[in-house]
């Protein structure tokens, strides 16, 4: 798409974080449910990636493959195995061993990334010729 610089990069960002919250989503939930939700949320983030770099048949392949198909099908096994009971289990567990591992690699990967883009930005790195 050809969109202007400030409204390109308020799109990228308001995707990168729909992708941040629907795979925290997808691991932290712990009604498979909801967590099928929240992925249908991050393969609908990562489409419109597609779109705004203007690869529209592979955004509509991912929507039709799996949003569409893979996703519908994962809540429709869910839902038929009677998934709610699922959670019922761990309703005292506040914060399992899983969740702060996760956690903690994530937070790691995340830093990792902001420390690589102010190091690109401190000694005026770019990655592409524009």
């Amino acid at each position: 798409m050809d969109l202007l610089g400030p409204l390109h990069d308020f799109l990228l960002v308001f995707l990168g974080s729909g992708l941040i919250v629907g795979g925290l989503g997808v691991v932290l939930l712990t009604n498979p449910i909801y967590s099928a939700f929240s992925l249908g949320l991050v393969l609908v983030c990562i489409s419109l990636f597609y779109i705004l770099s203007n690869s529209h048949f592979v955004a509509a392949a991912q929507l039709l493959i799996y949003v569409g198909a893979v996703n519908v099908l994962i809540i429709f096994a869910v839902m038929f195995m009677n998934g709610s009971d699922y959670s019922k289990d761990f309703h005292f567990h506040l914060w399992t061993v899983g969740d702060g591992v996760t956690s903690l690699v994530c937070t790691s990967i995340f830093f990792s990334l902001i420390t690589t883009i102010l190091i690109c930005f401190i000694y005026h790195i770019t990655f592409c010729n524009i």
